[in-house]
């Protein structure tokens, strides 16, 4: 999508500061955090939302969760939280799924909600 944010960041349009990236996807640190540690994870194919995932797209979303505990542990968490928010009405403001990887000291009270 031209307009989409995250779309932007995978093709380099628009800094980020990157922690992994392969050719299924890419994980940054959030620009707003919510946490200390606030990583996302982003597939490079653009879905809108887990609404909109397809069967061809269960390798990939496999693939993202595998490597979520990998990276926590090279981010240097014990402990963290995954997010994905659904949705307009489930706290999602970018319309390209992604992952919140959020680990020590939370930020913000409502961590869980609009991220």
């Amino acid at each position: 999508m031209s307009d989409c944010i995250f779309c932007k960041i995978i093709k380099g349009d628009i800094p980020a500061n990157k922690v992994y990236e392969d050719q299924d996807m890419v994980a940054f640190h959030d620009a707003f955090p919510a946490a200390e540690t606030h990583v996302l994870v982003v597939p490079k194919k653009h879905i809108d939302s887990l609404n909109h995932l397809q069967e061809e797209d269960a390798e990939l979303i496999a693939k993202i969760s595998l490597a979520i505990p990998k990276l926590a542990e090279t981010l240097g968490l014990e402990g963290y939280k995954t997010l994905v928010n659904t949705g307009k009405a489930g706290g999602q403001s970018v319309f390209h799924l992604h992952y919140h990887i959020l680990g020590g000291k939370f930020l913000k009270k409502d961590a869980l909600q609009n991220t």
